[in-house]
């Protein structure tokens, strides 16, 4: 089998993660990954002690897959150096967000539109972790029943943001169980014990929504090419460690029977249902952490729209919604044979 010259940039939780699943999936990395970041030094990963290097144009020299990690919310190392990889030779897979929307630029989740890779220009963008979450979910059901209409709101857990909020979370739970004061940096209000209906900066494009919950609406709308279709979004962060959560209500152009939608999504890869209620049997992010799929469950008929469904989707966050999509994409990039 050939191997190829990996490299992954970024070394926070998403850029940690991707080497991991890089070793856990054994792609075919020319040795190891190397890691690029905005300093150099050691890091321990995955039992191996790794020398991350700091990130320059040269970087990319002999370089045939660059996994940008990203960080949500946040303007990635692509906006400097993607583009400049891609000069030299590297396929570019991007977890940050500079790129999503950029029409040249495809927006792929492996189990839905692989197709959007054919004509691929040597940069292909990750989708939100909220949107891979969703769209899951909601795509099985969209090919049998044709959605026209989404409502979600979303519980993100605090590794979202990155190590500095899942201390931030640490450190304030702890403040309150010795009765210390509680001390906030990274979100606007104190997040134990909280939920903040804030994710993002205000949009202007859509006004009272914040960018996360845009992000939900145009990437919807790319992955599925369905740009009319009705998405609106609520996204809040909540003191989960890791883990988001969905609830969803999709309504369809024709009534969807509860039972087929349950097959439906048993069946579709990377989905797993999970749904007893009788039993208290459901999603959870405890359940989901640490996990590749999307776990479905409570799914029922929704009682205040016509032809429309309710369900609760669960997913890591850092893994499926981050880091083991992009690997993904260069997996099927491989099998394509379009590199």
């Amino acid at each position: 089998m050939k191997k190829y010259n990996v490299v992954v940039i970024g070394a926070g939780m998403v850029g940690k993660e991707m080497v991991e699943i890089l070793l856990e999936r054994e792609f075919p990395c020319n040795g190891l990954p190397r890691i690029l970041a905005t300093r150099e030094r050691e890091e321990f990963i995955a039992g191996k002690t790794f020398h991350v290097e700091k990130t320059t144009a040269d970087s990319f020299n002999n370089v045939d897959i660059a996994l940008f990690a990203g960080t949500e919310g946040e303007k990635g190392a692509s906006k400097l150096f993607g583009w400049e990889a891609v000069k030299k030779g590297a396929l570019v897979i991007d977890n940050g967000s500079d790129y999503r929307m950029s029409p040249d630029v495809p927006l792929v989740i492996p189990e839905v539109n692989p197709h959007h890779l054919k004509n691929h220009k040597g940069f292909i963008a990750n989708p939100n972790c909220s949107t891979i979450q969703m769209v899951m979910a909601v795509f099985p059901i969209h090919q049998k029943y044709r959605i026209s209409k989404v409502i979600v709101s979303t519980y993100q857990a605090v590794s979202g943001t990155g190590m500095k909020a899942v201390a931030e979370l640490e450190n304030q739970v702890t403040a309150y169980a010795h009765h210390r004061e509680i001390k906030n940096e990274v979100y606007p209000y104190q997040i134990a014990f909280n939920v903040i209906p804030e994710i993002g900066s205000l949009s202007e494009e859509f006004p009272g929504y914040y960018t996360e919950e845009v992000k939900m609406i145009k990437e919807t709308r790319k992955i599925l090419d369905e740009q009319e279709l009705k998405i609106s979004a609520t996204c809040v962060r909540v003191p989960v460690f890791n883990g988001h959560s969905e609830s969803i209500t999709i309504q369809c152009e024709r009534k969807p029977d509860v039972g087929e939608v349950r097959d439906i999504l048993s069946s579709f890869p990377g989905v797993k249902v999970i749904d007893e209620p009788e039993k208290s049997l459901y999603p959870t992010p405890l359940l989901a952490s640490g996990k590749d799929k999307v776990f479905v469950g409570r799914i029922r008929e929704n009682t205040a729209l016509e032809n429309a469904l309710d369900i609760w989707t669960v997913s890591d966050n850092i893994r499926k919604g981050a880091a083991l999509n992009a690997v993904q994409i260069a997996e099927v990039i491989l099998r394509m044979g379009i590199i």
